[in-house]
């Protein structure tokens, strides 16, 4: 559900959903989905968070990396101007805050702390419900 905002400030940005990529990564491992649907951002951040909980953050970079600019694009062709909310409740935007969340996780372990602290702060503006949901 959306809403209207009322402060003036940008609307929200709601990505289209991809229901074939979807069920796809319901059903087989997300390094295929990837392959099969490359600008499907879950696919990248589930393989992001996979290498995470490997102990390998490099590859998790890599791959958060590239969901991040994939979710980027799709955002900006849905209207969304550098900023304003992207609601964690509209599932199809999950994957790029996921993506954009281990991509800061996967900073932080690498040592690129900028790039840590710019994700943790791109996330809290776009959706605060992302926060809660993936843990901060």
């Amino acid at each position: 559900m959306t809403h209207e905002n009322l402060l003036g400030g940008p609307p929200e940005t709601l990505l289209p959903p991809n229901p074939k990529a979807s069920e796809a990564l319901a059903a087989s491992d997300p390094a295929e989905v990837a392959a099969r649907y490359p600008a499907y951002c879950a696919a990248w951040a589930a393989l992001a968070e996979r290498a995470l909980a490997a102990g390998d953050p490099v590859t998790a970079y890599a791959f958060a990396r590239t969901g991040y600019h994939r979710g980027l694009d799709q955002l900006r062709r849905a209207g969304w101007h550098g900023h304003g909310p992207v609601p964690w409740e509209h599932e199809p935007n999950q994957g790029f805050l996921r993506s954009l969340h281990a991509l800061g996780l996967a900073a932080a372990a690498i040592g690129e702390e900028d790039e840590a602290v710019r994700c943790t702060e791109f996330l809290a503006d776009s959706s605060p419900a992302a926060v809660a949901a993936l843990g901060g």
